[in-house]
């Protein structure tokens, strides 16, 4: 690793400007002693190490650099795409320059990222009734000349919601295998045979967890057989994986697949069979209409259980939609006859059945296992069935199926402790952990700015209104310049409603443009203001004096009312612990380390970081957030914020 890494190394006569970080070097030997490991174990446990890795500190290329050269096929999981094209478009051609080679590493996505040939030909020789231009399809058949993947990414111009993609899209719960007549062209076949040659695959974590758990379950699997994985964004695998070892059942699905029967059907069926079929969806459409008004109009997300008990004719809906579900599925497998595709609703219809059954019955063996709950949406409903302890799930399915397990992130810990992601994750105390911190000057380059005392407390009535006017008072000192990040779209709309009319400085808010093009302005505006929630408290990378200024409207606690958290809440209380200390105060510190790391993407940058939220100093568990936090000065006092711009405007 040091001929890598070091002053003088592979990477410093590559890369103009290299600056030697040991941290680098550490984790990269780390990382390659785990891969080592995993080979020699006889145990039949996997080899697993944890790495906090902070901003600076460069982990991609630590971790890529043993992974090659490990002579393994490793697995590359990441939490976003935006990860995964940069690994492929900016590391690995970089490594390849350096080692003088091409390296067989290869991205794969979910499949419904690439377009279907079958669902192609069939949407462009259907009448279309949509609002689709002709300009869109157009530009599709020049692209399908050109691409080699036929992956959506290449399609910059298609709107993320665009109407055409899902109907053109590879979705597995409509993939005729070996019997699509495009079968020769399609993309993803193509893409799995470059696959088993890869030595180095590039997923994100919804396409690890999905072939996880066909695995798991014997329905084969996605991804080529691999040795060793290494999760980045490791913060995420918990709510990720969540999702894939659990049963849904949605209205939305069940209409879909109506939709494609009836549409397959006017390609593939007489009139009179026509007829038959789309009768027989309308009735089953006025069973699912029937199914829907048994849940309250109120959206969001529910335990399920309080429903049943109080909705009389709950087993007799279920069992006439269950029943609905076998006899479609019959029906589709008797029209096979027509096509592959018909099997593929008939299992459609199946799988849906199942998981309506499995869900909507509660009373299954090893039920305790799971949180049952529902999602009511404007138009839909969904019900699922989440594990309560994911660890469980990971232990039987991963733990120990492949030699080395790496896990990273810039925020594993929780005041320096890696206890709260063990837990969750089920790591047990074999596995290695190494923590280290950015090399980034925070001490002299930033600052960490909280109320002083008086300022009120979160909960108390006249905190909006304070927070929209400390927020406008620490802008006008930044000339703008900031990022505003919050905790709720209300809030968010309130101090931009507030800031609109009173600042000089561009508003940007989250919602009203795409959050690229939002984030495009934001670094070309340098004195922009910007304010989001939710997503952009990660993954917003930028530096210089665009972005001199992080402010968070308070500490970011989760409401505790969705069904998932209540019921992980409820088994650490019956196992004897304290949800709040030691579930929701270090779920709260991993999204505040988030946030915050918004603010230093270089060694150049420099700013404040405002927490408008007294509960760090007035409350006991304020300590642990602290701690947790990079080592930046804490100022209480507007003055202090004044002097330390005052001074960067001096210097620069």
């Amino acid at each position: 690793m040091e001929d890598f890494f070091k002053e003088n190394g592979k990477l410093a006569t590559a890369l103009v400007g290299f600056e030697p970080r040991a941290g680098q070097q550490q984790m990269a030997e780390a990382v390659a002693e785990t891969l080592a490991a995993g080979n020699e174990r006889s145990d039949g446990r996997s080899s697993i190490l944890l790495v906090e890795a902070e901003t600076g500190i460069g982990k991609t290329l630590a971790y890529l650099v043993p992974a090659l050269l490990s002579g393994q096929r490793v697995i590359i999981s990441t939490a976003t795409i935006t990860l995964q094209d940069q690994i492929l478009k900016k590391e690995i051609p970089l490594l390849s320059k350096i080692l003088e080679t091409e390296i067989p590493a290869l991205c794969m996505k979910g499949r419904q990222n690439y377009l279907c040939h079958y669902r192609w030909f069939q949407h462009r020789s259907t009448p279309q009734t949509s609002f689709v231009s002709n300009s869109e399809e157009e530009k599709i058949e020049q692209w399908l000349n050109q691409t080699e993947t036929g992956d959506r990414a290449e399609l910059s111009w298609l709107p993320d919601r665009a109407q055409l993609w899902p109907k053109i899209s590879a979705q597995s719960n409509q993939c005729l295998g070996g019997e699509c007549p495009e079968f020769s062209l399609c993309f993803v076949n193509r893409l799995r045979k470059r696959a088993g040659s890869a030595r180095l695959l590039i997923v994100n974590h919804h396409l690890f967890f999905s072939d996880l758990a066909l695995r798991q379950a014997g329905f084969g699997e996605i991804l080529p057989r691999y040795q060793s994985v290494i999760f980045d964004e490791a913060h995420h695998l918990e709510s990720i994986a969540t999702n894939f070892f659990g049963k849904h059942f949605s209205h939305y699905q069940f209409l879909d697949l109506l939709a494609d029967v009836e549409r397959q059907g006017k390609t593939d069926l007489s009139s009179t069979m026509l007829d038959a079929i789309t009768s027989f969806g309308r009735g089953l459409k006025q069973r699912l209409e029937h199914f829907a008004s048994m849940f309250p109009v109120q959206r969001g997300r529910y335990p399920l259980l309080p429903l049943l008990e109080k909705t009389d004719s709950w087993q007799e809906n279920i069992e006439s939609l269950g029943h609905g579900l076998e006899q479609l599925s019959e029906k589709c497998a008797d029209l096979s006859v027509h096509g592959e595709v018909w099997n593929s609703f008939a299992e459609r219809a199946g799988l849906l059945q199942q998981n309506l059954n499995h869900i909507a019955g509660i009373d299954q063996p090893g039920a305790d296992y799971f949180i049952h709950w529902y999602e009511r949406r404007e138009r839909t409903v969904s019900l699922s069935a989440t594990p309560v302890k994911i660890a469980d799930e990971l232990e039987k399915s991963l733990y120990g199926s492949v030699d080395s397990i790496i896990m990273t992130s810039a925020t594993l810990t929780t005041g320096g402790d890696f206890k709260y992601v063990r837990e969750r994750l089920g790591v047990d105390d074999s596995a290695k952990t190494l923590c280290l911190h950015s090399p980034f000057d925070y001490k002299g380059r930033t600052l960490l700015y909280v109320p002083e005392t008086g300022f009120p407390e979160t909960n108390a009535k006249e905190y909006s209104s304070m927070l929209c006017e400390r927020m406008y008072s620490l802008l006008q000192i930044s000339r703008g310049r900031a990022l505003l990040l919050f905790t709720s779209f209300r809030a968010m709309d309130l101090v931009a409603d507030y800031l609109h009319d009173k600042l000089p400085y561009p508003v940007l808010v989250q919602g009203t443009a795409s959050r690229q093009a939002l984030l495009e302005t934001f670094r070309e505006q340098t004195d922009s203001v910007l304010l989001a929630v939710a997503s952009f408290w990660e993954g917003v990378d930028i530096s210089g004096d665009s972005l001199s200024c992080v402010l968070i409207d308070k500490l970011p606690f989760e409401v505790p009312s969705d069904p998932v958290i209540q019921a992980r809440m409820k088994a650490i209380e019956n196992d004897g612990g304290k949800p709040f200390f030691s579930f929701q105060v270090p779920r709260a510190i991993l999204s505040l380390r988030q946030g915050v790391g918004r603010l230093m993407r270089s060694t150049q940058d420099r700013g404040v970081i405002g927490v408008l939220d007294i509960r760090l100093y007035s409350k006991g568990y304020g300590r642990i957030f602290r701690s947790s936090l990079p080592p930046s000065p804490i100022v209480r006092s507007l003055e202090e914020v004044k002097k330390f711009f005052a001074d960067e405007e001096s210097k620069g």
